[in-house]
């Protein structure tokens, strides 16, 4: 294929800038820490750090082969696409196979070939969007091609972008930069209102994400028609630290509770936006960036990212994931090594070497391999018998209670009631104390009588509504359902109160904002207060106050949500279970479990089911031993992990007799 020779001039701080961004998302996936906290909170912005290095890259060289020859070769454009970016990946998905193939369970398996079926058609964000994967869950890393989200992205830009720059340039090229501007603002309004709208979608899809490629696509423009970038010595060197600062700040400072991609996400890509802007050759921080190791780890900053994500997926899979930060940074080492291999074997050679006939020919045949495999494996099912698995007893999943042939849980009235015992045992929460429910029932001392409430998480919140898409309240009968719940604790006395469970989760209102829920079989995309959402946690003390006065209360920490889909009704199914870090557990509940520690009142006696799962020397929530699941789909205890917390539950009210 015939070359354009336009030179562009080469930027090493850009390669440094790389090497920041992959840094931070590699060690963000990692959960690197410090004294037990996870330090790069916001390492996944080293994503839009990409976007914004691409947008300037591509557009770069679309607009100076447009302003200098007036045209557009877009065979040649696809090409050097193709060339640096589908040998890599195609390496990398078939050095995976075989390990998928050893390792994981048949329904793992199948949704692998599905997910690298889909990468390959340059659209896995649709695909990991419709599985209904949040991005940054414990289940997520359980994927190893999640992170080609983002590849796919970019692989949509580059086949749509240059079409409309095209366009835009021959018909309406005095419009260029307006053209431009607006499509940044609409987006970027798209991705601010999406994400607390829409928050999947938003995450994965393409027109909440353009807006960074197009800031990129701006600074391109402004540098060919300016000729030159800033040439003030000072001025540069205060915005290019200041863009460093924006940077550093959103890797350390936000978080996974933040609406992103939204206006906020405006600040790491300013920060980029100013590096590349005002970093000159033989300034401070150009220097800095084009240290020999930034820029080394920039070059092979696509293979690293494709690696990083593979290894810590298959070795979370394999349960050995993680321990400790040694044991991350060995993981992380792997992966480096792997990337230097495929830069030097894998991308050079395909990328400046090798004939485009012998290119074309060994993608194209390597791709149809890699297809057919993955298609074998989807219409098997993942090949059941492949992996024989202990036949899975019915004793260990979860049961309902029920009482007259319907379910105790989710009953807005006629509150089911077990016993004849003057002294109640209510059980007050949600879908986590209903898992309880069926083993307790059958072990509590029959001088009790037994009552479980298992219906709502926001037992203790007022004037709260759950809004689906249309504003229209889910839940009408909440506030009957409230004054029910509120006549049974007023007229209670000398009984035991046992409440916590997801409940927990929920009370603290950084983590009610903007959170999605299934709420009574239907998906809630808001939930709005009436009230100043800060006196949730006061609304809390006070019920727990007002119960102490004539009952015991026992307050159940939170329970670890390991957030896999264990389907083990049907194990066969089901996907690997692993071992679940215990500084995850913390870090997400962090909030809960401080404002539970400050709960001090007499007769309220604290359960810890963590306790029973999770080991703090070692760092893991276990989820299974030789013979038990003790989850049943990753949320909720099985009747096993049920009978572990029960046994606290019951020594607690042993002892307070």
């Amino acid at each position: 294929m015939t070359s354009i020779s336009l030179k562009i001039n080469y930027r090493p701080e850009i390669d440094g800038l790389r090497c920041l961004a992959v840094i931070a998302v590699v060690f963000y996936h990692a959960q690197i820490t410090f004294n037990e906290n996870i330090i790069f909170t916001g390492g996944f912005i080293g994503v839009d750090i990409f976007f914004v290095i691409s947008g300037y890259l591509i557009s770069t060289i679309i607009l100076k082969e447009l302003l200098e020859t007036d045209n557009f070769s877009f065979c040649y454009f696809y090409e050097r696409r193709v060339r640096r970016i589908l040998p890599a990946l195609l390496f990398i998905i078939l050095c995976s196979l075989p390990f998928a193939w050893i390792f994981l369970y048949p329904i793992e398996l199948e949704n692998f070939s599905k997910s690298i079926l889909y990468t390959l058609g340059f659209s896995s964000n649709f695909y990991f969007h419709f599985s209904g994967l949040e991005y940054g869950s414990p289940e997520s890393l359980l994927k190893p091609f999640l992170h080609t989200w983002s590849l796919s992205v970019e692989e949509q830009y580059y086949l749509i972008f240059p079409i409309i720059l095209l366009g835009i340039f021959r018909y309406f090229r005095k419009y260029l930069v307006l053209l431009l501007i607006t499509s940044l603002l609409v987006s970027l309004f798209f991705a601010d209102w999406g994400s607390r709208n829409f928050p999947s979608s938003t995450f994965y899809f393409i027109h909440t994400r353009i807006w960074e490629l197009i800031c990129g696509s701006l600074l391109a423009y402004c540098e060919i028609k300016i000729g030159s970038r800033s040439k003030e010595k000072y001025l540069n060197l205060i915005f290019s630290l200041i863009g460093l600062f924006l940077i550093f700040f959103s890797i350390f400072y936000f978080d996974d509770q933040i609406f992103h991609p939204s206006f906020l996400t405006v600040i790491p890509v300013l920060g980029v936006i100013l590096v590349i802007w005002f970093t000159n050759k033989g300034d401070i921080i150009t220097k800095a960036l084009s240290n020999k190791i930034f820029v080394g780890l920039g070059l092979i900053s696509y293979s690293f990212y494709l690696w990083h994500y593979v290894i810590f997926s298959f070795a979370k899979n394999l349960d050995v994931y993680f321990n400790n930060n040694s044991e991350k940074f060995f993981l992380i080492l792997i992966a480096i090594l792997l990337s230097i291999f495929t830069f030097f074997c894998i991308e050079q050679p395909f990328r400046k070497k090798v004939s485009f006939k012998f290119f074309l020919s060994s993608i194209f045949f390597t791709a149809i391999i890699i297809i057919l495999i993955n298609l074998i494996i989807i219409n098997n099912q993942g090949f059941k018998k492949r992996i024989k698995v202990k036949n899975y007893q019915e004793k260990h999943t979860f049961k309902y209670l029920t009482q007259n042939g319907k379910e105790c849980f989710s009953r807005n009235k006629d509150f089911c009631k077990f016993g004849e015992g003057q002294k109640k045992i209510i059980l007050l929460g949600d879908s986590h104390l209903g898992s309880l429910s069926f083993d307790l029932k059958n072990r509590i001392d029959k001088d009790y009588s037994f009552v479980p409430i298992t219906n709502v998480s926001y037992f203790h919140t007022r004037n709260l509504h759950l809004i689906d898409k249309r504003s229209k309240i889910v839940n009408k009968n909440y506030d009957e359902l409230r004054e029910r719940i509120d006549k049974i604790l007023k007229n209670s006395k000398n009984n035991i109160i046992i409440l916590g469970g997801a409940t927990s989760l929920y009370f603290y209102h950084k983590r009610v904002k903007g959170r999605s829920l299934h709420w009574e079989g239907q998906f809630v995309d808001k939930i709005k207060f009436e009230y100043n959402p800060k006196y949730i946690e006061d609304d809390f003390r006070n019920i727990i106050q007002d119960l102490l006065l004539d009952n015991e209360v026992i307050l159940l920490y939170p329970i670890p949500e390991i957030g896999t889909n264990l389907q083990t009704k049907k194990f066969e199914n089901m996907t690997r279970i692993y071992k679940y870090p215990y500084s995850d557990f913390l870090y997400q509940n962090k909030e809960v479990i401080n404002f539970y520690d400050s709960l001090n009142f007499a007769k309220l006696h604290k359960i810890f089911p963590h306790e029973v799962f999770c080991d703090k020397l070692s760092n893991l929530c276990k989820t299974h031993d030789a013979e038990n699941f003790f989850f049943f789909d990753g949320y909720h205890p099985s009747l096993s992990g049920a009978k572990m917390i029960n046994n606290l539950i019951l020594e607690k009210i042993n002892k307070s007799n």
